[in-house]
């Protein structure tokens, strides 16, 4: 999105000015590191949370080190809406999210990637795509000639290097890629697993819980998250071991907390909410050694680390009841809802050169605004026109996180979803599953209060917005 045209969008609006979004060039670009788990909930990390029953000390340090956003909110309530968010700067609304037709990306449309690498950053990206590679289909399956290149990934869409997996731990087929290439094609196959039966009880998508399918001789279930860690902490030192390099900017994807729980021999019974908790101090632990890594290598202090999830936990109420553990931190919903518990997430931001450490941010934010305010950061010269359509950047409120809070332009969250301003609306799924939902959410964070039939005009008003953005 070009300057001018966001900031023709903001006029519009007539929350924001020129002058609260762009900040003098950053003169030293800093190292990027974006840190994503996979189905987190807001009320996991301690910081996020203090009644939390797991221990997150390196996440907790992350956010004393620097700064909380407590209104960020991810691109969607599932994987591949968000991660396609987080990556383009646009609404998922705007595409198909069918990620079992091939890229859902398409071909030439700036990313954040491709943004950095086009200003001088040396890309990577490591652990899970969701995002689809060109295929074939088989009884509805996932199949790839393993022949040919795997197009349609990371590799072609602005990073320079690829060490990671298709999508999540319990889709087939499972099997690692470096680039473009397989390094072990999927020809074994693993049998459907799950944990219903066991100790904990959880139910059949909770726990160890994989699909049947082909799996590749090099992977096993178990050793997924200690390898992704182990290839971005070598990623890290070689860098940092180069001469004359440019800023390196690191996706790290994790599969984990999802499904499948394994956590290693390490972190097990040493959560309070099972082995989901359990699982979740395996995913604190990563982005220990990825601090460690920093701090070994001396990039810490110019390295602006980004910490959150792509949507919320598989957390029901009996869950809550048996461990005393509110996974979304009493936040209504969980992932698949449009609720808070759905998107709304922890996020945490690192930058030691810049960011005030122990800072809070209460300023509206959602994943589709990483691309202005990586835009922002690095003084993008060349951004085609039609790209981040629905970012706005934020780079003044990571600066500065007392800044006043401003009111953004609505957010859709999926097609039955706005959020604009202090307000959120919800529409019924079908006309016969009656009213919908509205709610001040600053005021009720946890959606306790439907104000929908006291303020008509309000929702006839978001009504029109929400079909004006979904046109």
């Amino acid at each position: 999105m070009s300057r001018l045209r966001l900031l023709l969008l903001l006029s519009f609006f007539g929350t924001l000015t020129s002058q609260s979004l762009f900040a003098e060039p950053i003169s030293d670009p800093p190292n990027i590191i974006f840190i994503l788990a996979d189905d987190l909930g807001y009320g996991d990390i301690g910081a996020f949370n203090p009644e939390s029953q797991i221990a997150t000390p390196h996440i907790d340090r992350l956010a004393t080190q620097g700064v909380r956003f407590t209104d960020a909110h991810s691109g969607g309530s599932v994987c591949v809406p968000s991660r396609y968010a987080l990556l383009t700067g646009r609404f998922a609304t705007r595409a198909s999210m069918n990620a079992r037709q091939g890229p859902v990306i398409n071909d030439g449309r700036m990313t954040i990637a491709s943004l950095l690498k086009a200003n001088g950053y040396q890309t990577a990206m490591v652990g899970k795509w969701h995002l689809g590679f060109e295929r074939t289909h088989e009884n509805n399956a996932i199949m790839y000639d393993y022949s040919q290149p795997l197009v349609g990934g990371p590799i072609d869409r602005g990073f320079d290097s690829f060490s990671g997996m298709h999508a999540s731990l319990d889709i087939p087929p499972y099997f690692y890629i470096r680039d473009r290439t397989p390094t072990s094609p999927p020809t074994e196959t693993i049998k459907a697993n799950d944990s219903v039966d066991g100790p904990e009880g959880w139910n059949k998508i909770q726990g160890a819980f994989w699909r049947e399918g082909f799996i590749g001789s090099d992977f096993h279930m178990e050793e997924v998250t200690p390898r992704l860690a182990a290839e971005t902490v070598n990623l890290i030192r070689k860098y940092a071991a180069t001469e004359k390099q440019k800023p390196l900017f690191c996706y790290l994807a994790l599969p984990s907390p999802h499904t499948p729980w394994l956590p290693l021999e390490k972190y097990r019974g040493k959560s309070g909410a099972g082995m989901y908790g359990d699982f979740v101090m395996q995913v604190d632990g990563v982005i220990g050694q990825v601090m460690s890594a920093l701090d070994e290598t001396k990039l810490a202090d110019n390295t602006l680390i980004f910490f959150s999830s792509d949507n919320g936990p598989v957390w029901y109420d009996k869950d809550t009841e048996r461990f005393h553990h509110s996974s979304t931190g009493g936040l209504r919903g969980m992932k698949f809802s449009p609720w808070e518990g759905g998107h709304r997430m922890p996020f945490i931001a690192r930058w030691p050169a810049k960011i005030k450490a122990g800072s809070t941010c209460e300023q509206t934010i959602i994943f589709s605004d990483l691309f202005a305010t990586l835009a922002e950061l690095v003084d993008a010269k060349k951004i085609p026109k039609d790209s981040g359509e629905d970012s706005v950047s934020y780079l003044s409120h990571l600066l500065d996180p007392k800044k006043p809070t401003a009111r953004r332009p609505p957010i859709v969250h999926d097609s039955r979803t706005l959020r604009d301003g202090d307000w959120k609306l919800i529409l019924p799924r079908r006309k016969q599953d009656g009213k919908g939902e509205l709610y001040n959410v600053r005021e009720d964070m946890y959606e306790q209060k439907n104000l929908f039939s006291e303020h008509p005009e309000r929702v006839q008003q978001m009504q029109a917005e929400l079909n004006l953005i979904l046109k």
